[in-house]
C-alpha cells in the first residue's frame, strides 16, 4: 500500500470537523478555479465551511472535491504546526487520527520528503495569513499528536 491508498481508503478522518485555514492568496486560487466564496467562511479566521454532517464542504464520497487546489494545511497532513517562543514547530498526528501516520513513520525517506513539503506549505501559510487570523489559529489545540521537528523561525 502506498501514501494515496491509504488516504484515500480512511473514509476522510481528517476532513471530519476540519477548519483549514484559507490566505489571501489560496482563496484568490480558489475563486480563479471557479470555487464560490460562499464555501469560506470568514469570521476570526477564514476556512472552509463544514456541510451538515461535519464534513468539509468539499469532501465527497470519500475524495477531495479540490485536491489539486486545496489548502496548505490539508496537504501538509497530518502534519500540523504550532509556534511558540519564535520556533515553527512541526507535530504529527496519532496513529488513531490518520492511518496515514503508521506508514510515514515506517518509511523514514517518505516521512522526510512528506514534511519537507508540510514545512514548505506551512511557511506558505504564515507568510500570507493576517496576524490576527494566526493568533487566532495559534489558540487551536490539537492535542492528539507528537512533536517531529522545530526550526528557528530567524532561520527561515
Amino acid at each position: 500500500m502506498d501514501f494515496i491508498e491509504i488516504c484515500s481508503k480512511c473514509g476522510g478522518k481528517c476532513c471530519f470537523e476540519a477548519k483549514p485555514p484559507i490566505s489571501n492568496k489560496r482563496l484568490k486560487i480558489l475563486l480563479e478555479n471557479g470555487i464560490s466564496s460562499d464555501f469560506v467562511e470568514f469570521g476570526k479566521y477564514k476556512h472552509l465551511k463544514l456541510k451538515n454532517d461535519g464534513y468539509c464542504v468539499f469532501f465527497d464520497n470519500g475524495k477531495c472535491k479540490i485536491h489539486g487546489i486545496k489548502p496548505e494545511t490539508c496537504v501538509a497532513g497530518p502534519i500540523t504546526f504550532d509556534i511558540r517562543e519564535g520556533k515553527l514547530e512541526l507535530y504529527i498526528k496519532k496513529e488513531s487520527i490518520c492511518p496515514l501516520v503508521k506508514f510515514l513513520k515506517e518509511n523514514e525517506d517518505v516521512l522526510r520528503e512528506h514534511m519537507n513539503i508540510a514545512l514548505e506549505k506551512i511557511l506558505d501559510l504564515i507568510r500570507e495569513l493576517e496576524k490576527g487570523e494566526l493568533e487566532e489559529i495559534l489558540k487551536i489545540e490539537e492535542p492528539e499528536t507528537e512533536k517531529i521537528f522545530e526550526v528557528n523561525l530567524k532561520e527561515l
